[in-house]
């Protein structure tokens, strides 16, 4: 089929998400980027076109590109059973070895892993699964769902109300009654005149603890949180930030969700995100990296303190009702198998954490000292530059400007893929694990040229500094 066709047929039927509609059905966007391969860091169009995925999809291929290890691990499962479902103790040997590796691995105490096909729905999960908890325990009332500003954990209903940004909740009539947000952990854009990064973090602590009282604390039941903010502008937390924060969810007997759907498999530089900052949840949520992205999975990782509630009430109230009819889908599982394979065998979460100082040096050998930077940060091989029109004041860039978008547009345009982040003019990265030294090189000075235009455009335009 022709390049036309396809593209004919996408704008007819497909409904793309986070696309302005009207823009895209009139062609303003110009034609769909058809995607048609892709080898380690790289991805090629239908026209020929490369570019380095410097955003790994969407945080989520680790392992890269066009890895037949994978490909292959999935062809043998669908060959030998394509599927079954996991209702009523039904399993297949590569999702018992799935589970068993990861309850090994997980940040906490973890006892089992519930399947879905998406970080939204394990988390739609996990807020199930608090509520069953609590009432299984005798407190009825303990249900709300704290949650952070610029927190992402999902778009469905629940997740997506647990999601701390604006534009997910606009004319979806959410957030749902019963989760709540509490202030994000930015010292950069949060903190107080001369307040340290500790003295933040206390401060966001006692806010928790202030909003956790002020509703009750026999009716909050968990605080969802991802170990560093994702799609709200990839920011590490200050210091002290977790152990403040755990404290406060000690005392009033408050569960802890980590969301590691990014962080997640080596990402950070360490296995998990949690394990880097001594978090200790209680109910973990994967996705993402588990995979690679290569077929969708998610988990909802149960620790041992509500696991064992679940399982001593279940002569008094019999099955456990939830499930999905791809709970567990052995294809699924084999790939994650693979892949984790892969992970453990090229020690990727080490080469997260040696190629991650060179990719956070260099970012900000390149970007701290422009004038319209305000911050570079990163942990791992998660990255961001923030730009604002006045560094001394930490003015912001009119919206109407774009500038955030126009760099990340500028970055394509020379074949790097670098996201702009919502809520603010930043450019986000999270290029694959198996990225090289070299290859950060030129990711950077691609950004940093794409930026740099950008600046010539303003000044050109009477917008600088």
């Amino acid at each position: 089929m022709d390049i036309k066709t396809i593209a004919e047929q996408d704008r007819s039927t497909v409904l793309h998400p986070f696309t302005q509609l009207k823009d895209f059905a009139t062609g303003k966007l110009g034609d769909p980027t058809i995607v048609t391969g892709g080898k380690g860091i790289r991805i090629e169009d239908a026209q020929g076109r490369t570019y380095i995925d410097g955003f790994a999809g969407l945080y989520c291929v680790n392992i890269g590109y066009g890895r037949a290890e994978v490909a292959e691990a999935i062809a043998r499962q669908a060959y030998n059973l394509a599927y079954y479902h996991a209702y009523a103790a039904h399993t297949t040997e590569e999702l018992a070895r799935l589970s068993d590796r990861l309850v090994r691995m997980a940040p906490g105490k973890p006892s089992k892993v519930f399947y879905g096909m998406s970080g939204s729905d394990a988390n739609e999960t996990q807020a199930k699964l608090v509520w069953y908890y609590n009432n299984l325990r005798g407190h009825p009332r303990k249900k709300k769902i704290i949650s952070r500003e610029r927190g992402y954990h999902g778009c469905s209903v629940i997740s997506g109300s647990m999601t701390g940004m604006s534009f997910y909740h606009d004319h979806m009539d959410l957030p749902f009654p019963g989760v709540l947000h509490t202030g994000a952990p930015h010292h950069y854009w949060g903190a107080e005149p001369g307040e340290s990064e500790e003295d933040f973090s206390r401060r966001r602590a006692a806010e928790l603890e202030a909003l956790i009282v002020k509703e009750g604390p026999e009716t909050v039941g968990a605080f969802i949180a991802e170990p560093v903010l994702g799609t709200g502008g990839i920011t590490p937390p200050p210091s002290g930030y977790w152990r403040e924060i755990q404290s406060v969810l000690s005392r009033y007997d408050v569960l802890l969700i980590a969301d590691e759907v990014i962080c997640g498999f080596g990402r950070t530089g360490a296995n998990f995100g949690s394990l880097l900052y001594g978090m200790e949840p209680d109910l973990v949520t994967v996705a993402k990296g588990l995979t690679s992205g290569y077929v969708p999975l998610s988990g909802a990782i149960v620790g041992e303190r509500v696991y064992a509630v679940m399982e001593e009430a279940a002569d008094r109230i019999g099955s456990f009702s939830h499930g999905y009819t791809y709970s567990g889908h052995p294809i699924a599982a084999a790939a994650a198998n693979a892949v984790l394979d892969i992970v453990e065998k090229e020690r990727l979460s080490d080469r997260a954490k040696s190629v991650g100082a060179h990719f956070q040096k260099r970012l900000k050998e390149c970007f701290a000292q422009l004038e319209i930077v305000g911050e570079v940060r990163g942990v791992g091989l998660l990255g961001a530059v923030e730009f604002v029109a006045d560094r001394q004041t930490k003015r912001r860039f009119d919206a109407d400007l774009k500038v955030g978008a126009r760099i990340s547009k500028a970055a394509r345009d020379r074949g790097l893929i670098a996201r702009a982040m919502p809520h603010g003019d930043i450019l986000g990265f999270a290029p694959p694990l198996v990225v090289s030294e070299s290859e950060i090189d030129e990711i950077v000075d691609l950004a940093y040229r794409a930026t740099k235009q950008v600046m010539d455009e303003l000044a050109s335009d009477g917008e600088a500094t």
